[in-house]
């Protein structure tokens, strides 16, 4: 029976997280990340199963002059070295449950379809990992890590239109964040649906709730990433020592960024930092409050 799952997240140094290591573990490989100097090697993963980078269509015929946005290290290193801000969100992750029924090429299909669609809606580069089941063999799944600048021949541009909020966001007439991050859920519940007809199942899904739907069912639990989606297996890392490092890194990291904070809001804060701290505290109410019961999880996941 397929299910729905779309997790959306997202990566701020706030947290510690930095895309180089997001985009290094989901795909498989081995990132230098140019601001800290250090190594994320994740190449004996065995479970990815595709991994692919997508940029909007309109960009096509810049042909040779979009290779840099190819090229994953250069592509997640351009969006570490775009943000100054020590709180600057850095990534967005959709991650999706793909339809155990459809056969490796429909799977396929069907991921590449929502993150093209992704890339062009909002002008940024997906990067697309296909994994395999891990424990449950039904659980099939893609990550979707998108930056949070618009990419073009230039390099890094602006922020996309899904990362702007409060003034400015009222000012373009932009429509709320919630209602878009809806938007994007149901299209995932369309674009499923349209792969599972396609492919002659008759299985459905739905992004709406068993209450929306007007059933009594109860949900179950998904079991997440630390059963099959996406949590370290086994083996996975190069060793115990890099996983130490890692989260040594992001606690020292972390309270740095705190001191300086502490350093900031002790010499009267600006309205312009204010508002920062106010954007990224609506972003992240309104996309907990559209993944219900899912965990956030570290760039190193």
């Amino acid at each position: 029976m397929a299910i729905y799952y779309l997790h959306m997240k997202t990566f701020g140094r706030s947290a510690g997280h930095r895309a180089t290591s997001a985009a290094a573990y989901r795909a498989g490989e081995r990132i230098r990340d140019e601001r800290s100097g250090r190594v994320y090697n994740h190449v004996g993963r065995e479970d990815v199963l595709h991994r692919e980078i997508l940029l909007p269509a309109e960009l096509e015929r810049a042909g040779a002059a979009m290779d840099w946005a190819r090229d994953r290290a250069r592509l997640w290193n351009a969006a570490e070295h775009a943000e100054s801000r020590i709180n600057a969100r850095v990534a967005r992750e959709y991650m999706v449950a793909l339809p155990v029924e459809l056969v490796p090429e429909q799977r396929l299909g069907l991921a590449r379809t929502f993150a093209q669609e992704l890339a062009d809606r909002y002008r940024f580069a997906v990067d697309l990992a296909i994994h395999a089941p891990r424990n449950d063999p039904r659980n099939y799944h893609a990550h979707l890590l998108a930056t949070t600048r618009e990419v073009g021949p230039n390099g890094m541009g602006a922020k996309t239109w899904l990362d702007v909020s409060g003034p400015e966001r009222q000012r373009r007439a932009l429509p709320p964040t919630a209602e878009e991050l809806k938007r994007v859920r149901e299209r995932w519940a369309t674009l499923t649906n349209g792969a599972l007809r396609s492919a002659n199942i008759d299985a459905r899904v739905s992004h709406l709730s068993y209450a929306a739907q007007g059933s009594s069912r109860v949900p179950g639990r998904h079991l997440g990433r630390p059963a099959d989606l996406g949590a370290p297996a086994a083996g996975s890392e190069p060793s115990g020592t890099t996983d130490a490092l890692s989260a040594l890194e992001r606690l020292q990291e972390q309270a740095r960024n705190n001191w300086l904070e502490l350093r900031r809001r002790a010499a009267a804060p600006s309205p312009v930092a204010a508002s920062a701290r106010t954007r990224d505290s609506e972003a992240h109410l309104a996309e907990a409050a559209l993944s219900p019961g899912h965990r956030d999880f570290s760039a190193g996941d």
